[in-house]
């Protein structure tokens, strides 16, 4: 695993040192593109600076500004931590899923944003071992890391939820068991509600974190096949003005079907709490304006690392079987890691990467 975390880190080093030489662009060009730039300014101004930036969890842009007290860049704080946090979820992932669950989430293709100064690793470290700490029944554990996790981004919302199909669905438990354990979810469900009464100690608005996000990325309530509909223009290329977004939106929608099959595949091995993980954050991609930011999703979403370590781990008996299945891994690392060195140029030259 640690191979694979250095070399999957070293692609996205090279990519950059590629771009930055060829193009003359910063080391601050080339890692704090796109959101990266509203958690430096939360990090340095608060959120009355740009209301729309309280779409975004305070968590992270507190352990930036931590670091930027101590005479450090923000830009550089935040690279150091999410390639520490990339590391600490891969090893939740061995944990759960075995070696190559973990080689699938470090070559994703946009594993770049498990680099750069976004929230994907920090937000994965702190999931993955809570979700690891409560299948091994130790709840107290479970919930301080998923406070944590609630800390960085909503999806932290979609955790709790999913840890408590856990203990609704966990076999042979009384009811007071089954309690205690829900008990514990109370923990990372006062971090959510802490950030909405702080918002709206600043905003007066109950509503402050979905106006900013409708305000700032129109995510505001559609019905699916609205999301659908408006999405589809864009797959099709019709935004000529906009020329990155087409394979972007493309692959967007190619991770929303991946979301469907992930959450069927769970479904039939009767895995309720990591069906519900991924397809309530499926159905909430589904009902937003258009599909918008799946393609980061899919590493929070460590059942389709289980799934994916599941099928190549299995060892046919025949001779054919055996060469096809080596034939179909090497395929995969090398299509996903021509895609992670893409999707690492798209961000670094600042390019729409998702």
């Amino acid at each position: 695993m640690l191979q694979a975390w250095l070399g999957s880190r070293g692609l996205v080093l090279a990519v950059g040192l590629v771009v930055g030489l060829t193009t003359g662009r910063g080391y601050t060009d080339l890692v704090a593109n796109w959101d990266v730039q509203h958690f430096l300014g939360v990090a340095e101004h608060g959120y009355l600076h740009d209301p729309k930036t309280m779409a975004f969890f305070p968590g992270w842009p507190l352990v930036l500004r931590a670091g930027m007290l101590l005479g450090a860049p923000g830009e550089v704080v935040g690279v150091v931590l999410s390639l520490v946090f990339s590391l600490v979820a891969a090893a939740a992932l061995v944990r759960m899923g075995g070696p190559w669950a973990a080689v699938g989430w470090l070559f994703a293709p946009v594993a770049v944003f498990t680099t750069v100064p976004y929230t994907e690793a920090a937000f994965c470290a702190a999931a993955f071992w809570a979700w690891q700490r409560a299948s091994a029944d130790r709840w107290g554990s479970a919930a301080v890391l998923a406070a944590l996790a609630c800390t960085t981004r909503v999806s932290g919302l979609f955790l709790v939820g999913a840890l408590a199909v856990m203990v609704l669905t966990w076999p042979r438990l009384r009811l007071g068991e089954r309690v205690r354990r829900a008990a514990w979810l109370l923990l990372p469900a006062a971090v959510l509600a802490g950030y909405v009464v702080y918002l709206w100690t600043l905003t007066g608005s109950w509503t402050a974190w979905s106006d900013a996000q409708a305000a700032g990325w129109a995510r505001g309530f559609h019905w699916p096949w609205e999301s659908a509909l408006n999405t589809w223009p864009v797959i099709r290329g019709d935004y000529a003005d906009h020329p990155d977004w087409t394979w972007v939106f493309r692959a967007e929608a190619v991770s929303m079907l991946m979301g469907v099959v992930v959450t069927a595949w769970c479904l039939s091995r009767r895995m309720w709490a990591e069906a519900s993980w991924v397809g309530v954050q499926v159905l909430a991609f589904s009902v937003s304006y258009w599909w918008f930011s799946v393609n980061r999703a899919v590493l929070l979403w460590f059942p389709l690392w289980l799934m994916f370590a599941h099928l190549v781990s299995r060892r046919p008996r025949q001779p054919v079987g055996q060469a096809l299945r080596h034939t179909v891994i090497v395929g995969w690392l090398l299509l996903s890691g021509v895609a992670m060195l893409i999707w690492t140029w798209l961000f670094t030259t600042g390019r729409w990467s998702s």
